[in-house]
């Protein structure tokens, strides 16, 4: 049986001298900076600094506007339009299929996706504490059942990249901590990357990034 050590691939993201604008206005510039997994960092900056951004564009859902992003799993390298392949991402902007009931999204999202520890679909019905709403479509969730669904199904994922922007939007206490809880139980190994200005959400994290510090000073 091959060892965990032979199965785990440490995975690296390298921006180099990165920039994000929109017409005119740069969002971040001259970005440098190495994630590497078994570390947690934390993009942290008040609402509408760039954090988001930044996020969607190591995601590859946003293109960057100069500068590089490398990404490298054990010692290959990952071309940028497979590396959706190797991540998680959630948002409280990102969509769910709200046709869909709990089981039929999570058959869904597993055909693409595999679940971390082979874990099936009812074990992470369980795990989010959604057993009595399996069969419930989306679209009849609570906003906060919904962001316990799109949590679950980043952190559960089986994929190397985690990132989670604004993680607790739409939790209460209790909401809270769950995610505080299965943050803590599914970041070993993994490249973790949390967007947020709220303690709780990123307390955990080993490193901190501000993303001021990437802030071009207007021309005076």
């Amino acid at each position: 049986m091959a060892s965990s050590e032979v199965i785990f691939q440490k995975m690296q993201i390298n921006l180099s001298n990165l920039g994000k604008r929109y017409n005119y206005e740069w969002i971040f510039r001259n970005l440098t900076y190495t994630f590497e997994s078994g570390t947690s960092y934390a993009i942290l900056g008040h609402n509408g600094s760039g954090k988001s951004t930044l996020l969607t564009v190591i995601a590859g859902h946003n293109l960057h506007s100069e500068g590089e992003i490398n990404y490298t799993l054990g010692t290959k390298k990952v071309a940028p339009e497979e590396a959706y392949r190797q991540l998680s991402l959630t948002a409280p902007y990102l969509e769910l299929v709200e046709e869909f009931t709990l089981l039929e999204m999570l058959d869904f999202h597993t055909r693409f996706k595999n679940l971390r520890g082979n874990i099936s679909t009812t074990d992470l019905v369980d795990r989010m504490g959604l057993q009595r709403s399996k069969n419930k479509f989306v679209k009849d969730f609570s906003s906060g059942m919904k962001q316990r669904l799109k949590l679950g199904l980043a952190l559960y994922s089986d994929t190397q990249l985690l990132l989670l922007d604004e993680p607790t939007t739409n939790l209460d206490q209790e909401g809270v901590a769950w995610y505080q809880e299965h943050v803590s139980l599914n970041k070993a190994n993994r490249l973790v990357i949390v967007g947020s200005n709220i303690k709780h959400e990123y307390a955990f994290c080993d490193e901190q990034v501000r993303i001021s510090d990437y802030h071009t000073a207007p021309r005076k």
